[in-house]
């Protein structure tokens, strides 16, 4: 029970306050806007739905909630927004460690980044918009082989719902079964050279008879990771700020960093790093 408590203080107890007050005030202006009601005085702009064309995560679960014979509770609306704001900082930010060490690693690939943000981007120095983050397929395939070598959640676990037979086993219904993502993904069944860092494995011709379970960073099936793709995108917005304006040469090799299996696959050393103006 201690790791529970751990930070646990009056900034984290503020927040969980300020988190419940947000859902609140969130209903009532959704319930407002539906009858022609006045904002709430003194309410965040933020908090108005009328005020903006894209809805925003906790707008979306409510409009489900809405919807649903049996709607979760705060506490339960709660839980949702945390697993999608606060589980992916950790794992996002490791995966983003992981790719400027491993193109640290390896200049040629990293001078191919170079070219093809030069080529999107040219003179602009506006921050990338989601158009031209979709055109750096090249950095793409960066950020899905570091996911191979390193997923950020290397080991996942799930709960049979019924008997699964495979070959001459069979797992019993409500089995739980442990899944090593990172064994996977260093099949050398299935990978060549596992080891290797080569982005061309993800080219289509390279991917496109390889199974689909073969490579599951972010899980796969109906339980797989709710918030895989805005974690992709923003891996790509992040490095590419970084990319457009650094260079990075790693101070270790692959080979001699020390890293571990834990609930995310973190060095277990600082990871150093040079980092020289482009221009």
């Amino acid at each position: 029970f201690a790791l529970l408590f751990v930070g646990v203080n009056s900034t984290s107890l503020q927040w969980i306050n300020d988190k419940f007050q947000v859902i609140h005030k969130k209903k009532i202006a959704r319930r407002q806007s539906r009858n022609g009601s006045a904002k709430l005085e003194n309410e965040d702009d933020e908090l108005d739905i009328d005020k903006r064309k894209r809805k925003v995560f906790l707008d979306l679960l409510l409009d489900q909630n809405e919807k649903d014979e049996t709607p979760l509770t705060d506490d339960e609306l709660s839980a949702q927004v945390d697993t999608f704001m606060f589980e992916g900082h950790d794992t996002t930010a490791i995966a983003m460690i992981w790719t400027l060490f491993l193109l640290g690693n390896n200049l040629e690939h990293q001078e191919k980044v170079h070219e093809e943000l030069e080529e999107v981007f040219k003179d602009s120095k506006t921050p990338a918009s989601v158009k031209e983050l979709s055109q750096l397929m090249y950095l793409d395939r960066i950020i899905k082989e570091t996911l191979r070598l390193f997923p950020s959640v290397p080991v996942i676990s799930r709960k049979l719902a019924e008997d699964v037979k495979i070959g001459d086993y069979t797992l019993p219904k409500n089995a739980t079964v442990i899944l090593g993502i990172s064994l996977t993904h260093t099949n050398q069944e299935v990978w060549s050279d596992p080891k290797k860092f080569d982005p061309d494995r993800f080219l289509p011709d390279n991917s496109k008879h390889r199974n689909p379970y073969a490579y599951v960073p972010f899980s796969a099936g109906p339980r797989n990771c709710i918030g895989q793709k805005f974690a992709l995108l923003e891996e790509k917005a992040v490095l590419t700020a970084i990319l457009r304006k650094w260079r990075v040469k790693s101070v270790k090799a692959m080979d001699t960093v020390q890293y571990g299996l834990t609930i995310t696959y973190r060095p277990c050393e600082e990871i150093f790093i040079h980092f020289t103006p482009k221009k």
